[in-house]
């Protein structure tokens, strides 16, 4: 079966070939931009991820479910500080282990230095499991 001749790369000021899809090597998209879209992560929406948010705060007054610290102050905000970032609404149990994405019972609000220690935990977690699978 006969192929199509290589074509030009869709970039408007590039004149290489298309090596993969429609766009030269340096020209090709970034894997995974814009994955932190809550709706194509967990099927939920920007509003409900917002009201889960609220509902734990509420419940758990503001504090890191890891550490016990307490919300900071929004007007104390530095972007650089991340001790003074808002708390991030974080799965207790994560999805990939079978944790719910939307149950109140599996959601907490962690700290940032609680939710980056975790995360790299979990993905340490995800990514050895992901080697015993192959």
């Amino acid at each position: 079966m006969p192929t199509a001749p290589p074509s030009r790369c869709t970039d408007p000021e590039c004149h290489e070939l298309a090596t993969k899809g429609s766009r030269c090597d340096t020209h090709q998209p970034i894997p995974w931009r814009g994955r932190d879209n809550k709706a194509q992560r967990y099927g939920i929406t920007s509003g409900q991820w917002r009201k889960l948010k609220r509902l734990t705060h509420n419940r758990d007054h503001g504090c890191c479910y890891l550490c016990g610290a307490e919300q900071p102050d929004p007007e104390q905000y530095d972007e650089t500080d991340p001790t003074t970032w808002p708390h991030d609404l974080d799965h207790v149990i994560p999805i990939f282990e079978g944790g719910s994405a939307t149950s109140l019972d599996n959601l907490g609000l962690a700290c940032h230095a609680c939710h980056e220690a975790k995360s790299k935990a979990e993905a340490a977690r995800a990514n050895a499991q992901r080697r015993r699978a192959h």
